[in-house]
């Protein structure tokens, strides 16, 4: 580590543990959660190694954790970020083999968002030539949440709705349920979308603002029979469309996009009608699912570099500008905000 420099700029937390609130990922002002640090360069410990980022994705899981809201707490002092794509260029014991490679990455120890973060050697994806590096900094967390939703949605038939369908996870499920021959219902709020959605796949795409919604998803049910629901908004549209949907349908829920208090109006059939309300949390889906990682990185991987999937990125944002333009790279819709050094 003697070439390397002494010292890393990162943006790390305010904030310590939880906060208590359920506010949603939207933020107004990124500094009553972050701030700029100069810190001392990390360094690797056996089993883990030092990378040197090119990117960093910003994903809802990130915002609601330097919020406090997600589902392991903040750390007062610590660089936020859960995933990026960067060279490795140092290594503890036993992980030397990747130092010289690029690489995605899930951050633990220290986070995506600096020059320089460290993390544990079994969290690194080495990159093939072929993928970008937009794609390898938001090669797991998205990517991997499509693989294991759609896996569960195709064990319940051949037809699944999808929120927030034009949001990039939205789109990643598209492509894959077309390539495994399945039907999907996508719903958005806006449809200027609509025909890009179409020529990923998508089987219906409905608008949850329109005043006909319900009437439309109603008849859409009726003849797809979708057994399956993949939300990551969960408000009171989310409720009306379950309830319209068929016995034994599964509402899967993984995130809290509108952070709305909403009634639940027909538990009835939960009894009645053999309906499920479940949550999916990727970290603990990766941890039962560990001797599969290996496989699904290299399907991923595939995907990536065939063109099959892409990254669409919204805006390029310098490490340094962070802390005051995080708020308003959020408002653009459509892609990835990506965080450079």
């Amino acid at each position: 580590m003697s070439e390397l420099p002494e010292q890393t700029f990162s943006i790390i937390q305010k904030l310590e543990g939880y906060s208590g609130k359920s506010e949603g990922p939207a933020i107004s002002d990124a500094s009553l959660y972050l701030e700029e640090a100069t810190l001392p360069m990390p360094e690797p410990a056996a089993g883990q190694v030092l990378i040197k980022l090119r990117l960093a994705s910003v994903n809802p899981s990130d915002l609601h954790f330097i919020k406090g809201e997600y589902g392991q707490p903040c750390v007062k002092g610590a660089p936020a970020g859960f995933e990026g794509c960067g060279d490795v260029v140092a290594a503890g014991a036993g992980a030397e083999g990747l130092v010289g490679k690029r690489v995605a990455f899930v951050a633990a120890g220290s986070g995506a968002w600096s020059e320089y973060c460290v993390t544990n050697a079994s969290m690194c994806i080495p990159l093939h030539p072929a993928v970008k590096d937009e794609d390898g900094a938001a090669q797991i967390v998205n990517p991997l949440t499509a693989i294991a939703m759609v896996d569960i949605a195709e064990k319940h038939g051949d037809c699944f709705v999808i929120s927030a369908a034009a949001s990039q996870l939205g789109k990643l499920m598209i492509g894959l349920a077309r390539d495994k021959g399945l039907k999907t219902i996508c719903l958005v709020r806006r449809m200027d979308s609509a025909d890009a959605l179409r020529e990923l796949g998508a089987t219906e795409v409905l608008d949850v603002t329109a005043d006909d919604f319900e009437t439309q998803f109603a008849a859409a049910s009726r003849t797809l029979k979708p057994r399956v629901f993949l939300d990551a908004v969960t408000d009171a549209i989310s409720e009306k469309v379950f309830v319209a949907m068929p016995n034994n349908a599964r509402w899967v829920t993984y995130g809290k996009l509108n952070p709305e208090l909403f009634p639940m109006t027909q538990m009835g059939q939960l009894i009645f009608q053999s309906k499920v309300i479940e949550g999916f949390w990727l970290t603990r889906w990766m941890q039962d699912n560990g001797a599969l990682m290996a496989d699904l990185a290299k399907e991923v991987q595939t995907r990536f570099a065939d063109g099959r999937w892409s990254t669409d990125v919204a805006t390029y944002l310098p490490l340094r500008d962070v802390v005051s333009g995080l708020a308003a790279a959020t408002q653009i819709k459509d892609g990835k905000i990506m965080i450079r050094p």
